[in-house]
């Protein structure tokens, strides 16, 4: 199937590694342009000189902090210098830290709201309007499994993730007239250091292992086990392209079956 997104321009947020590096290199290989961002930059231009080699895309990276509007107006001006435009949007940061309510300090709250439901509205702040005036655009917000079934341990991403679902669903029935598609994709247990990282809280917590705990949320999966970050990237390169040209306001689920509600 042509996705018809050959030498289309997108940006993918927090991109050096995880799901936004695999949702960049998903892109590139159906002749997707890149800019790139992260706040590791050599870990970023590693990334972006892997992707080159593999499919000889333009990709151009920036050292930035989402959470900083006017970094965030920087990159998507320099983006539409490089490259004349912006077709394609991808929302991402990395998610807070696990902690109970009781744990929580202000300060935690509020590096959570910068770092997930701000940058999204740093991101489509100066992407939207661009899109509006093309008359064609994606913006997809990367957000979790718990915006539709909190998890334990993650009061943070529960709270401020649900708010980037409210502000998803808004945009859409705002820029649909113009022809721009505001999703966004939820991922549920999927092999990325961020999930490394919590089986190993999680697991000196509870003293076990963990795979102890990796096992676990497999087994609560209908499928059987954790999602590949590729799988996660097929799915989000789908509601890029024109192929998806009836989907908007959809907070989708890419997580196995593991969430047991309805919608």
């Amino acid at each position: 199937m042509d996705l018809g997104l050959k030498d289309r321009v997108a940006i993918v947020a927090a991109s050096s590694q995880g799901l936004g590096k695999a949702v960049a290199s998903a892109l590139a290989r159906e002749g997707v342009k890149l800019a790139l961002c992260a706040r590791t930059e050599h870990i970023l231009v590693a990334t972006a000189e892997e992707i080159h080699r593999a499919t000889g895309v333009d990709v151009i990276t920036r050292k930035l902090d989402l959470t900083k509007h006017s970094q965030v107006k920087k990159f998507v001006s320099e983006t539409v210098e490089e490259f004349g435009r912006i077709d394609i949007c991808v929302a991402n940061a990395g998610g807070p830290p696990t902690k109970s309510f009781e744990e929580t300090t202000d300060e935690d709250w509020e590096r959570a709201t910068q770092l997930n439901l701000m940058s999204t509205v740093y991101l489509a702040k100066e992407t939207l309007p661009l899109m509006q005036q093309r008359r064609w655009g994606r913006f997809i917000a990367i957000t979790s499994m718990t915006v539709k079934q909190p998890v334990d341990g993650l009061i943070l991403s529960n709270s401020v993730r649900a708010g980037v679902s409210g502000l998803i669903k808004t945009l859409a029935n705002e820029y649909g007239r113009y022809n721009v598609l505001v999703n966004s994709v939820c991922p549920g247990y999927t092999a990325t250091a961020r999930l490394i990282e919590l089986s190993q809280r999680l697991a000196e917590k509870e003293g076990v292992t963990p795979k102890d705990i990796e096992d676990r949320w497999a087994g609560q999966t209908p499928l059987g086990r954790i999602g590949t970050p590729e799988e996660f990237a097929n799915v989000l390169v789908f509601l890029a392209s024109e192929r998806a040209s009836y989907v908007t306001g959809v907070s989708l689920g890419i997580d196995g079956g593991i969430v047991k509600g309805l919608y």
